[in-house]
């Protein structure tokens, strides 16, 4: 069983700290501008910004496209309103522009973590691995970068998806080091071990997963099938009902009755 990479819950956490408040939601419209003069063209790019990530974050992407387009004509070198936009073209099935509001945001703020580790993510995710690494490695250099695990994470999970499983699993441990309550860390982990034969150490890192106690079914499957390995039948058999109570139409439970293969 494979794990998906970058889920819905790494996508949102990527956004995070993209913009540095929020609007109002009982009143989304109420702090926009009503006129670009005498107002400075940067705080208007980030309340656009504010609203498009808003917008986008409620599913209302026709109204998201329109605050970021106008925050990209206050001010076209607000990096945060470039990285929401290659969010929304991402969604919306346009790679191609999204990696140029990616690489935009790069240029704009070339030393800092958060843009680095985005277009890196990006890379990874449409097939340039080779090239994403490297942005991951300039996102840690960052020594003002909240959230180097996160980076850590993702170059890990690059790097197994280039068969570099020694790179991978290192680049997950470190993760785990600074931030040992990185739960994609750990899942990945788990399941990179279980995929090389290793279930007794899969299992250790599925376990510190489930002790979060934020459950998924890919998750719920992966303990499933190292317990299974393992030959612990009970430990299974508890997961394959967490997983069938839990997630009853998933793909994973639709999958529980096939063979478990690396």
């Amino acid at each position: 069983m494979r794990l998906e990479s970058w889920t819905g819950a790494a996508l949102a956490l990527m956004l995070a700290g993209c913009v540095t408040t929020s609007p109002d939601n009982g009143d989304l419209g109420s702090k926009l501008p009503h006129t670009s003069k005498g107002q400075d063209a940067r705080d208007a790019a980030r309340i656009h910004t504010q609203l498009g990530q808003q917008y986008l974050a409620d599913g209302d992407l026709q109204t998201a496209m329109e605050k970021l387009t106008r925050a990209l004509q206050f001010d076209d070198n607000y990096a945060p309103a470039h990285t929401v936009m290659a969010v929304l073209d991402e969604r919306i099935n346009r790679p191609e522009q999204a990696e140029q509001h990616y690489r935009r945001a790069v240029q704009l703020e070339p030393g800092k973590g958060g843009p680095n580790n985005n277009l890196g993510t990006f890379l990874c995710r449409v097939g340039k691995g080779a090239e994403a690494i490297g942005y991951f490695e300039k996102a840690l250099k960052d020594p003002f970068y909240p959230t180097p695990d996160v980076a850590l994470t993702n170059e890990g999970i690059c790097q197994l998806r280039m068969n570099d499983h020694v790179g991978g699993e290192a680049s997950l441990r470190k993760a785990l080091e600074a931030n040992p309550q990185n739960g994609e860390a750990l899942l990945q982990l788990a399941n990179a071990l279980y995929l090389n034969n290793d279930a007794f150490r899969a299992r250790a890192f599925i376990q510190r997963f489930d002790a979060l106690g934020q459950p998924s079914a890919a998750a719920l499957k992966l303990g499933h099938d190292i317990e299974t390995r393992l030959g612990n039948t009970d430990a299974a058999q508890t997961y394959r009902r967490r997983l069938l109570a839990q997630f009853p139409d998933s793909e994973p439970a639709r999958a529980l009755d096939a063979p478990a293969s690396p």
